[in-house]
């Protein structure tokens, strides 16, 4: 199994031609990428490294023109722990849903609000089930990995002589709980 560049617009091995899909049943498929291919992924996305991945699901005609893809996505990744930089392994489990319209059609304006409904895609010639799995992988990464007990330190700057300002201090109602102690309407 070739699994594409994130990157890539040509399709990959695991592409299916819309045209030779059967109608009546399903046509089910399951990639589990070799070593290189996961480092390339791996790489592509900026991860330390990927493990386990597994894409496996069926496509199916839903009606008559349109198809619906439904696959589990399990990988394992490690990437850089957002404080302390050191390497944290994480699992992910998911469910990947995509929806192929005849009639789709594409927003016009330049900015437009998204919709609720991130799964539907024009039908193309093809159904790119490697690009689908790069970019199921590239959306369900973590985005601020933790390693257990990293914790950010307080950093205290001053100029000589002066007491530092704590993070406490620096909050806009840090004083208030003080302030309300020593009201003289409250006593």
């Amino acid at each position: 199994m070739k699994v594409p560049r994130v990157s890539s617009d040509l399709p990959s091995a695991a592409a299916y031609r819309v045209a030779d899909l059967p109608q009546n049943r399903p046509t089910r498929f399951a990639l589990v990428p070799e070593a290189t291919e996961l480092a390339a992924l791996a790489a592509d996305l900026g991860v330390d490294g990927l493990r386990k991945l597994r894409f496996e699901g069926e496509i199916k005609a839903r009606g008559k023109r349109d198809w619906s893809l439904k696959a589990k996505l399990g990988f394992t990744v490690v990437q850089p722990c957002v404080v302390s930089l050191e390497p944290v392994t994480t699992r992910v489990d998911t469910e990947v849903d995509r929806l192929f319209l005849t009639n789709f059609e594409e927003p016009e304006a330049a900015e437009v609000e998204m919709d609720e409904d991130d799964t539907s895609e024009a039908l193309g010639e093809v159904i790119d089930v490697a690009a689908i799995l790069a970019e199921a992988v590239a959306l369900n990464l973590p985005q601020y990995p933790r390693k257990d007990g990293a914790t950010l330190g307080q950093h205290l700057h001053a100029e000589p002589g002066l007491d530092p300002m704590t993070d406490e201090e620096t909050r806009p109602f840090a004083g208030l709980a003080d302030l309300l102690k020593s009201d003289p309407a409250k006593e």
